[in-house]
């Protein structure tokens, strides 16, 4: 057995795991104890809740926190929290809040609010059968999970539609139950899944004790039951428009049509090219991510859906879309957000309370209208400095500060750097040698 296996470590406390941690795997063990506890909250009660996220916690990550002011979506002005450790980003999305609030904002539709859940067996009989008896089935089905669906149903959601899907040409024997739901505020992962395994065990019921099933056909083979993150029918889009001449001029002097000319064709690129397509579409996570996590809702199912949906067509492309039509610039973005604003981090976690407070507690559809709108912020900042200034000119500025921290530059010196590079181009060698220079 290797010498640094372990048994029993979830039962040992903190400190334990911080202690085994240190003496396995660590080489500069000196104060590796303080080092962790550095980053846990002083209320232990509210540290209690947060180690209850996950499993074997020692210590608390820490990401930065921020505020993106200005956004007017659909008439009412927003001060969006982002939780995120790129340089930039948040910089980027209030520049571009701020540019369309002179110019009518950001209009938002819900294009749809459908979550989706699958049921996988085998059956090896006819297909023509359970075709036949699958309204039965469904009848039976949905009978069985009543008491489940009761107070979902009540708020306005539960079950929408079910279908049977035939996928015995792919792998002999192979179908689906596959359910629409509607969860209201709540993201829904655990009714969803509940309900799903309800179908699962219910299923396997009704083929032996139905009668309608042949004897030698009643074995049916559950393989698993489970929601889905692609949920490309819950859908929102985000738009901005003015006339072209609206736009104003931007940096080396370019005017409003060659920018919004070369801007529709760095949209059309990323929908052309994959290679393109994808960091154009990190740009619009940049946005979308940075929300979902002050808001304690599921980044990681929230890319997936949205490069599923930027795959639909069987290649990866751009999540935006641009327009010049009439006169008009017009730039959007469609996305799917399965998110929540009851239940889950989005109830437990303070700061997540707290960003839907500081939003105005809005419900999950107001909340998806602004993730979305913070997304396609974040490709507009990002595509307007592509094709005016570079994307580093801008990034690099605000890195400056990540680099005097890392060269331990005092306040003086952090003040005097940002005037010496305000007409200069930052680099981690240019930063050390300016510092070496006034030192």
């Amino acid at each position: 057995m290797n010498s640094k296996s372990v048994s029993g470590f979830s039962k040992l406390n903190k400190s334990q795991k911080i202690e085994w941690l240190s003496q396995n795997y660590l080489v500069e063990s000196d104060d590796e104890q303080s080092t962790f506890e550095t980053y846990w909250l002083p209320d232990q009660n509210v540290q209690k809740v947060i180690d209850g996220f996950s499993e074997n916690t020692i210590s608390n990550f820490i990401m930065p926190y921020g505020l993106a002011p200005n956004f007017m979506i659909d008439g009412k002005i927003f001060c969006v929290p982002m939780v995120i450790e790129e340089s930039s980003v948040v910089a980027a999305a209030s520049s571009a809040a701020k540019y369309w609030l002179d110019r009518g904002g950001f209009k938002t539709t819900i294009l749809g609010t459908t979550k989706v859940g699958q049921v996988h067996f085998k059956w090896f009989g006819k297909h023509a059968l359970i075709e036949s008896i699958f309204p039965d089935i469904q009848a039976y089905l949905l009978q069985n999970v009543g008491p489940l669906i009761e107070n979902m149903s009540k708020r306005g959601g539960g079950i929408t539609k079910i279908e049977l899907i035939n996928f015995t040409d792919d792998e002999p024997g192979l179908y689906q139950i596959r359910v629409n739901f509607e969860t209201c505020d709540s993201m829904g992962a655990n009714f969803i899944n509940s309900v799903l395994e309800n179908f699962a065990s219910g299923l396997e019921e009704y083929f032996v004790d139905s009668g309608l099933i042949p004897d030698e056909l009643r074995d049916v083979d559950i393989i698993m039951s489970i929601l889905s993150n692609y949920t490309p029918d819950c859908l929102v889009r985000s738009e901005v428009s003015c006339k072209i001449e609206d736009l104003g001029t931007f940096a080396n002097g370019m005017m409003a049509e060659q920018l919004a000319e070369k801007f529709r064709t760095a949209v059309k690129i990323a929908h052309i090219d994959p290679y393109r397509a994808t960091t154009h579409n990190k740009g619009i996570f940049n946005g979308i991510d940075s929300v979902i996590l002050a808001t304690g809702n599921d980044f990681r199912a929230t890319e997936a859906a949205g490069h599923a949906f930027a795959a639909r067509d069987g290649q990866y492309r751009s999540l935006s879309y641009c327009e010049i039509k009439d006169g008009i610039f017009r730039f959007w973005l469609d996305v799917p957000l399965a998110i929540g604003t009851v239940g889950g981090l989005t109830s437990l976690h303070p700061l997540a309370k707290k960003s839907l407070d500081v939003l105005g507690n809005p419900s999950a559809e107001q909340l998806m209208r602004i993730i979305a709108s913070v997304g396609l912020a974040q490709n507009f900042a990002a595509i307007r400095s592509l094709v005016t200034t570079g994307i580093q000119q801008g990034h690099m500025k605000m890195h400056l500060m990540n680099i005097l921290n890392h060269l331990g530059a005092s306040d003086s010196e952090c003040s005097d750097a940002v005037v010496f590079f305000e007409d200069k181009t930052v680099s981690f060698s240019g930063v050390r040698d300016f510092l070496s220079s006034i030192r």
